[in-house]
């Protein structure tokens, strides 16, 4: 327990035996005054310490958000075995040790036995409004964690995202300026179709950068269009195969990654028309390859890297199948991973989503209608006992609605956490499990 809390418990002690001194002591003395804050004490630390220890102790080892029915289970226990433990030592310190009203045995006689359950039934209020204060806390803690964390999980991959994206318009256009600005002096009549081609390109660029994902067709009729620009600057000294099988057409790959590798093959290789550049684009195995004869130009400086490891991150981002490299002596080869469908972005969808938090709404409610059917039967069941005994009834009825009570208590609590539409929610769900596993490794 922390220091808090045996400070609390210290003012809680201090305020009940003055309150027990001024209205039930005869005898206001001084003497008889710290005799009521030792024996205040004494319940106050041994049952609110005890309990606080243990709810502790069982929040570490069996946090309730990972298992809240092993918990509940485990909770319901271990708090009847150490209030009956710790009121009977209490009660004992008290009349037989502190008092020294009687002795031992008929501290275990049954008048005392009357004592010690209505204790008992206090310290289990105590004990089941310090679990309940802690499932609640628990809950919230462990919502607002998940939420916190459901937030930074999207934020960070949409900035992410989006960062990767927004590289795409700069790369792209100081690319072509460079290549108009070659053409403008090498050829002025091709430079003004350029130009022209060069908007209608810059329009699928913009159209189709924000999108995660396109098909193959589309991304195959844009590469045809950008290489016919290359073409109008090099000519005879590059020359574009394509050959992607049509079946391949309606899967799916990240936009704009033909662009940016044709850019690194223009870039990062000489052409001339004795040696010139072969780049091919097919499919082979689910990927789409990008190869081209392998003629390193000599570089000013290093080279960035930032259109393939674009290529690469977006990837990352929307599946585990990785871009491969391959480099030899003679070629250099980069596979795209050809998605047949689009990946969710959400795991869960709405009406799923809607009906599980339903669900986990619905369980919360069970739990809590438990622990305030409990905490009602620790107020209603002692006060009976109380009114029974001091009003001097010869018979013993309060142990009629304790009973039919506990009983009703019992069935409520094994209905909630173990036995009931939750145990039979679990074993249908771990059936379906079973036979989806098994269907799957017939596959």
């Amino acid at each position: 327990m922390k220091r808090n809390n045996f400070i609390t418990l210290f003012w809680v002690s201090l305020a009940v035996s003055m309150f027990f001194f001024f209205a039930f002591t005869s005898e206001k003395t001084i003497e008889n005054f710290l005799y009521t804050i030792l024996i205040s004490m004494l319940y106050s630390f041994v049952l609110g310490g005890g309990n606080g220890m243990l709810n502790s102790f069982l929040n570490k080892r069996i946090p309730w958000a990972e298992a809240t029915t092993k918990r509940a289970i485990l909770s319901i226990a271990s708090i009847l075995i150490l209030n009956f433990v710790l009121v009977y030592f209490c009660n004992y310190v008290n009349f037989v040790l502190i008092q020294k009203a009687v002795t031992t045995e008929t501290f275990f006689s049954e008048k005392y036995n009357f004592i010690n359950w209505f204790t008992i039934n206090v310290a289990l209020l105590i004990s089941a409004f310090l679990h309940a204060k802690g499932f609640m806390e628990e809950l919230k803690k462990t919502s607002r964690k998940e939420v916190v964390e459901q937030k930074l999980i999207a934020k960070s991959a949409n900035a992410q995202f989006e960062s990767l994206k927004n590289q795409l318009d700069p790369h792209f256009l100081f690319n072509s300026l460079n290549v108009l600005s070659s053409l403008i002096d090498e050829n002025p009549q091709q430079a003004q179709k350029f130009t022209a081609s060069m908007s209608k390109i810059y329009r699928y660029v913009l159209e189709q950068k924000d999108k995660e994902l396109v098909t193959v067709e589309d991304e195959i009729e844009f590469a045809k269009t950008y290489c016919n620009l290359l073409k109008t600057r090099f000519e005879d000294s590059v020359d574009f195969v394509f050959d992607v099988a049509k079946e391949d057409y309606q899967k799916y790959v990240v936009p704009l990654s033909l662009q940016l590798l044709l850019e690194n093959c223009i870039k990062h290789n000489f052409a001339t028309s004795s040696k010139p550049l072969v780049i091919r684009i097919f499919s082979d195995g689910g990927t789409l390859c990008i190869e081209n004869n392998l003629q390193v130009r000599e570089q000013i400086k290093e080279s960035s890297g930032i259109g393939l490891s674009n290529i690469v991150q977006r990837y990352a981002l929307l599946t585990k199948r990785n871009v491969f490299i391959e480099k030899s002596e003679d070629y250099f080869k980069v596979k795209l991973p050809m998605l047949s469908a689009k990946p969710n972005i959400v795991s869960v969808k709405p009406d799923d989503e809607i009906k599980a938090y339903k669900r986990a709404q619905k369980r919360v409610k069970e739990i809590k209608g438990f622990y305030t059917n409990l905490i009602s039967y620790c107020i209603i069941i002692p006060f009976l006992i109380f009114i029974n005994l001091f009003t001097g009834s010869r018979s013993h009825w309060f142990w009629f609605p304790a009973l039919g009570w506990g009983i009703g208590l019992a069935s409520h609590a094994f209905q909630v956490f173990g036995i009931g539409e939750s145990w039979q929610e679990k074993k249908i769900r771990e059936i379906m499990n079973q036979q989806k596993n098994r269907n799957n490794g017939n596959i």
